[in-house]
């Protein structure tokens, strides 16, 4: 842009905007592609990522505070980003018991949320699954609508709607305006960006604000019965064609202010809004909304979040719960591969646990574990990514709608693969163990579900993580691969610690799998007297050769614990610090 002869250092995208938006008055945002619809709207919400922002925003007269504005304003974007696992039904309960103040008791919350339902009619709908955007669950216009209904069960006194109707067909899109129309009546102040809206559709709205391209605005201001004073207005302007019969007010509107008949009439319109009688009642309006209200008090909420953290957390664990629960290729299938990853297992290596005549044997014993946590690891941070990389962009929209903080939000999606690794884990812990023959005794037996678990947990933890730090999942699997192979060259397997470099032996120490297969094979073979040949016991074997000792067991588990405390940490960590979402 400097290169053909741009100055500026910053690039202006609106103009010294002015307006006010008042309740029971719907409001359309409209102009070219380029004018700056969403970015004023993102402005006026608090939603802006980027950018320089100067001005000033009143509500009821008082500066805005964007903490307390997120508990009385709602946001519908234009992507309708939902959980996919969860029902309409729990979509809403779970928008609404965290985002209406704790004195709202459960009997009137369930009122509440089944009267928005019946309002933007979604009820014959509650049991649905919401699915995922043009693959399975919801059409494209039920979404819209679950998306107005989600923000409407916060009970917000001010809606912004980002293109509600994109997208939809005609009946769709009237739908969709209907519900918009419904919750302007009901006393609310509701602005819609607005792209190439029918004829039906404009006239649904009450008054405009018209931006050009450049962020300006060249009018604000009622739209009449049929659009009669704006095109008014547009009229008795020199040289602007007149509109025909039956024709539409907003198409006609965007043809006769575009640039190419600026240019060809020699009018900034702009220019022309600034020194209009509109402007000048706009800005008497303005002024008389900028004063608050005699008698009338500051918004002030005592917290920033509606609920308390215990409150938060629980509703996120439980709404993570639907999602697992009701989503088999996930969950199911994890199961039934580490079920058929058991047997497979357990038949090739069979009864080699018992064996302990040579030192074949043992390495036998320590493949079958090398290969099971490799397999069923890699497997479990895999299956986690897209998962996680989904529910993160939901988690994008609640956060900013100030439904939770990003720990309670971590804490849930941590918690729930608990029960489910712990399931995994038995299932292949009991298969395996009785298959391979390992010494059936209490202690062996509870170290090998133990150090499997919490392999199980690291990776899982660490796919999670992956996706924290990294933008999306393809990249979080490509960053993840390479840690696999590092991983898997440092476990102490294909290279025993005793014969790893001095100056490589600090990788060692860091790579999780090799705590793993040393915690598994101490906790089995350390201490066991069997001679093998050349008159070496198994223990002074595995000791030297490996430099496993049974008496390091308990810090073994210590360490591999604490590797999958600090993967979940970071990834709680990461998701609360980094923002992929740029607006």
């Amino acid at each position: 842009m400097k290169a053909q002869g741009i100055e500026e250092d910053r690039l202006e995208l609106l103009k010294g905007v002015s307006g006010a938006f008042r309740p029971g008055v719907l409001t359309a945002l409209m102009g070219i592609s380029g004018a700056g619809k969403t970015t004023l709207m993102d402005v006026l919400a608090g939603r802006k990522t980027g950018g320089y922002i100067d001005g000033r925003i009143t509500i009821s007269g008082y500066p805005k505070k964007q903490e307390t504005f997120a508990r009385i304003a709602g946001y519908c974007e234009q992507t309708d980003i939902h959980s996919p696992h969860v029902t309409v039904y729990e979509s809403l309960q779970f928008s609404a018991l965290l985002r209406l103040p704790p004195e709202v008791n459960t009997t009137n919350r369930m009122m509440f949320i089944e009267e928005v339902m019946e309002l933007v009619e979604l009820t014959p709908l509650r049991e649905a699954l919401v699915g995922l955007p043009g693959v399975n669950g919801l059409s494209t216009e039920q979404r819209k609508r679950l998306t107005i209904a989600v923000e409407l069960v916060a009970n917000p006194s001010i809606i912004f709607m980002d293109e509600p109707t994109s997208g939809l067909d005609a009946r769709a899109a009237a739908i969709v305006m209907r519900t918009v129309r419904n919750t302007v009546d009901t006393g609310r102040t509701v602005v819609c960006t607005i792209h190439q809206p029918s004829i039906d559709i404009f006239d649904a709205f009450d008054e405009l604000l018209l931006l050009k391209r450049g962020g300006e605005e060249i009018y604000v201001g009622p739209l009449g019965r049929h659009s009669s004073e704006l095109i008014k207005y547009f009229e008795v302007i020199d040289g602007v064609q007149k509109i025909k019969d039956g024709y539409n007010p907003a198409t006609w509107m965007l043809e006769v202010t575009s640039t190419a008949q600026e240019a060809a009439l020699g009018v900034d319109f702009a220019e022309l809004y600034k020194s209009s009688e509109l402007h000048r009642k706009n800005k008497e309006l303005i002024e008389e909304l900028s004063k608050p209200f005699p008698g009338s008090k500051e918004l002030y909420f005592p917290t920033q979040y509606a609920q308390s953290f215990f409150i938060q957390s629980m509703a996120c664990l439980r709404k993570q719960h639907w999602s697992y629960w009701k989503n088999p290729p996930y969950t199911a299938v994890r199961l039934l591969f580490t079920t058929f990853i058991a047997i497979m297992f357990g038949t090739i290596f069979w009864d080699l646990g018992s064996k302990r005549k040579k030192r074949q044997d043992l390495f036998n014993a320590m493949g079958s574990m090398y290969a099971a946590v490799l397999f069923l690891g890699v497997q479990n941070a895999t299956s986690v990514q897209p998962v996680v990389a989904i529910e993160r962009t939901v988690f994008y929209r609640e956060r900013a709608a100030g439904m939770y903080s990003a720990l309670p939000y971590a804490f849930g999606q941590v918690v729930i693969e608990l029960p489910y690794l712990f399931i995994q884990t038995l299932i292949y812990g009991v298969i395996v163990y009785a298959m391979i023959g390992f010494d059936w005794t209490v202690a062996k037996f509870f170290w090998y579900l133990f150090f499997m678990y919490f392999t199980l947990l690291y990776f899982t933890f660490y796919g999670m993580m992956a996706v924290a730090v990294t933008p999306n999942h393809n990249i979080a699997a490509i960053v993840s691969s390479a840690f696999y192979t590092l991983w898997n060259l440092f476990s102490g397997f294909i290279i025993p610690k005793t014969r790893i470099p001095v100056w490589w032996r600090w990788y060692y120490y860091i790579c999780p799998i090799s705590w793993t297969l040393y915690g598994l094979v101490a906790s089995q073979f350390g201490d066991f007297q069997d001679e093998l040949e050349g008159n070496e016991t198994v223990e002074h074997f595995i000791r030297s050769y490996f430099d496993f000792r049974h008496d390091f067991v308990g810090y073994v588990a210590i360490i591999i614990t604490g590797i999958s405390v600090l993967f979940g940490f970071i990834f709680a960590f990461s998701i609360r610090a980094f923002n992929f979402q740029k607006r």
